[in-house]
């Protein structure tokens, strides 16, 4: 049996004349054309000077006629709208199980799990897991006062945006009753004349808004609006039990039968996170329609365990397993929180991962910390410097902005804690109701790591997944100069930033896989 200390060996030896360190004077100083600002993170920094990861270049040099296998992409998140003209020829569909006829046909615990499972059930909306901690009594501990300030510190910063939101969505409803329209425009805001003086402070808030907020302020004021309500009556709420409607003790890892086979939320923009997600990874290449997926041969399963707030530990657990168990070579999990109560069911379902070998790539965070000094679950690491597994990845987010600026302001960071980075800001993708929208985050970077997982995965089955990790992280493109990080705009060497210091590259990553299968030994047959 192979070590993995000769794999790593092997890996050493790979060389690839593409990878040279890109002089940041190279870099694209004017604005992004549509075309490239839709489809940025496919470009190439030598070809193209954008920072993207050589995805149209892997296919037009590398993929051309070439003929892949098939690879299940496990999404956990908020569910995936599967109906979408760009993703339905693309999801998984459980072909041992007889749709709609109340029965586990395939034995595997999960009746009519035709898609994915939903471990949410018909729940959305959550608390934080902090709050969970807090609402269970003060134990007098250290941790629990820290926690009180944490939760007084963010209940004191999102609070006093109610007011802000109150005036504003008044306003609003002023300005529409007055125009009788929903749908009104700055040019009908100006053509407001009244000396009412409801009316005419209605008009200067908006007009002051829109300038603000841009020609799409409706829509980012719903937006806003969503987000502090939710923040106040659900997330930060320690008298919400988001819970209940599922029916199950998120306290027993035993208790397995709960959840659905609707893979998407009642309320399909609820799912719109994990529908622009899949989308990442899948959405179709080249039918003319939204934007390209990085992975072509894939399918996506949608398991939902991610709700507006706090995912539980126990969801989590059981969807790496579930989607271990059905087939997916490739996890991706876009969340995370400070605070896990049950973080060893996580490590557990890893550990499992890791035998089963199936990759998990998940969003490093979007909070501008250095995760080496401060939390961000899930971890492979239980003290911040060993992995317990060998197939986890944690990703960081940069922009098109090549040079000083790269790291996205919201990215998390680490030397020993982050693996590597990839695009995150403005990335084009599938949305709920057929739509296509610009989303940012770690929670965009990580899918577009999970498509060149599968892509590699797709054309050198032979690989295993810590060395498509491997792969992927020793193959991209080095940085050799100083960027910001963090809130606090830390200047450090992006080298210094991830473990490898480099941001992914397609290209490359494909290279390397095609020299290292040739270079490993078939295994005997028995």
């Amino acid at each position: 049996m192979r070590t993995l200390t000769y794999v790593f060996l092997l890996l050493a030896t790979v060389t690839l004349s593409a990878q040279e360190i890109v002089p940041t004077k190279s870099y694209k100083k004017t604005p992004l054309t549509e075309e490239q600002e839709k489809r940025w993170s496919h470009l190439d920094l030598v070809k193209d000077s954008i920072p993207g990861m050589s995805v149209d270049r892997a296919y037009a040099e590398l993929l051309n006629n070439k003929k892949g296998n098939k690879v299940i992409v496990g999404v956990i998140d908020s569910g995936v709208d599967i109906s979408h003209p760009d993703l339905k020829s693309v999801i998984w569909t459980n072909k041992k199980e007889i749709p709609n006829n109340g029965k586990d046909d395939d034995k595997n615990g999960f009746a009519d799990d035709v898609n994915g499972w939903n471990f949410l059930g018909n729940s959305n909306n959550e608390t934080l897991e902090l709050v969970r901690y807090l609402r269970k009594g003060d134990d007098g501990s250290e941790r629990y006062k820290r926690a009180q300030k944490e939760y007084d510190a963010e209940y004191q910063k999102v609070f006093p945006e109610k007011e802000t939101v109150d005036l504003l969505v008044d306003a609003d409803k002023v300005i529409r009753e007055h125009l009788k329209k929903d749908n009104y425009t700055v040019e009908d805001l100006k053509d407001i004349s009244s000396v009412k003086y409801e009316l005419y402070k209605s008009k200067r808030i908006m007009l002051s808004y829109a300038d603000y907020a841009g020609e799409k302020f409706h829509a980012e004021l719903e937006e806003y609006k969503d987000y502090v309500y939710d923040r106040l009556n659900y997330n930060l709420n320690k008298e919400f039990d988001g819970r209940k409607p599922v029916g199950d003790n998120p306290e027993d890892i035993n208790d397995k039968k709960y959840g659905n086979n609707i893979v998407y939320s009642k309320e399909r923009k609820d799912s719109s996170h994990g529908t622009h997600v899949a989308g990442i990874i899948a959405q179709v290449r080249n039918n003319g329609i939204g934007g390209d997926g990085v992975a072509t041969n894939v399918e996506i399963m949608p398991i939902r365990a991610v709700p507006n707030g706090d995912e539980y530990d126990k969801d989590i657990a059981l969807a790496i397993r579930y989607a271990v168990d059905n087939g997916a070579k490739v996890i991706n999990g876009s969340f995370g929180k400070d605070y896990s109560p049950h973080k060893e069911w996580v490590w557990d379902a890893m550990k499992y991962a890791e035998s089963k070998d199936v990759l998990i790539i998940l969003a490093a965070g979007n909070d501008g910390k250095n995760v080496d000094v401060e939390p961000n679950y899930p971890e492979d690491t239980a003290d911040k410097k060993n992995e317990l597994v060998n197939n986890v990845m944690k990703v960081g987010a940069i922009n098109y902005n090549y040079g000083e600026n790269v790291v996205a302001n919201f990215s998390n960071f680490g030397t020993d804690n982050v693996d590597v980075f990839a695009p995150g800001v403005r990335i084009y993708a599938t949305v709920e109701d057929h739509h296509f929208k610009y989303q940012q985050g770690t929670s965009m970077a990580s899918p577009n790591v999970a498509g060149v997982a599968a892509l590699i995965r797709s054309y050198y089955p032979n690989l295993k997944a810590a060395q498509v990790k491997q792969i992927i992280m020793q193959s991209g493109t080095p940085i050799d100069s100083e960027v910001y990080v963090g809130e606090n705009k830390e200047k450090i060497p992006f080298s210094k930033a991830s473990v490898s210091g480099k941001i992914v590259n397609a290209y490359n990553a494909l290279k390397m896989a095609e020299e290292l299968s040739k270079e490993i030994p078939k295994e005997p047959k028995l």
